[in-house]
């Protein structure tokens, strides 16, 4: 028999018990930083050593992280579904927990690509430093979609989640878009769980669960909904 489609959209909730900080966890500022210092286009042509020292250190931090019971447990969801992870994240915990089919809608922060060609992409698990070059010749950048740019897999997560026969949001304050609008390309009749230490407003009720808990706590309540 066929596998049921279970598409889930994680954010910074899922990675925050890990201890991986988040904007939302700390007024807009990650780490001490403001967004646009670190993580626009502008942020990156004012002062590209910035923004470097700025990954590179958030590089370590996810270095030093392991996925939690969250990610295992969506890992494990793969024994009885069709999953597809579409992640706001950047670190690879989704990864390393066993989950293989994954999207990472902001990038990942274990590649770099050239400021000029995204398509030129290469590993990176230690520093970028200004004078390190693309094969194009143009200095390397994070691999991470920053805010006021173009999120280049947001067609293909909205065709997935159209096809989605579970439709499942973790740990994510449903604010930045165009993640959030994934919610609308799910069919109406498709059941949806959210699980967040505060349920986003932008879920209507219906045919919605809310798991107002922690990842960890309410990915182990949902895998329990699942195969009732």
């Amino acid at each position: 028999m066929e596998k049921k489609k279970l598409v889930v959209l994680t954010g910074a909730g899922i990675s925050a018990e890990s201890g991986l900080k988040t904007f939302r966890d700390s007024d807009g500022l990650w780490e001490g930083y403001a967004v646009e210092d670190v993580a626009t286009p502008r942020a990156w042509r004012k002062d590209p050593s910035l923004v470097l020292q700025f990954y590179n250190e958030r590089r370590k931090d996810v270095r030093e992280a392991k996925p939690n019971a969250a990610h295992f447990g969506l890992a494990g969801l793969e024994n009885d579904f069709d999953v597809t992870i579409i992640t706001q994240n950047i670190d690879d915990l989704h990864e390393r927990a066993g989950s293989t089919k994954i999207i990472h809608l902001h990038g990942e922060i274990f590649k770099m690509r050239s400021e000029r060609n995204p398509q030129l992409l290469y590993p990176v698990r230690d520093e970028i430093k200004i004078g390190d070059l693309a094969e194009d010749g143009a200095q390397l950048r994070p691999a991470i979609v920053w805010f006021e740019e173009p999120v280049p897999l947001i067609e293909t997560a909205a065709e997935i989640a159209s096809a989605a026969d579970i439709f499942v949001i973790v740990g994510t304050s449903m604010l930045v878009y165009p993640a959030a609008g994934l919610i609308h390309y799910v069919a109406r009749q498709t059941p949806r769980y959210v699980i967040d230490r505060k349920i986003p407003d932008i879920v209507s009720p219906g045919n919605a669960v809310f798991i107002e808990k922690p990842a960890t706590e309410g990915v182990k309540d949902l895998i329990s909904l699942l195969h009732k």
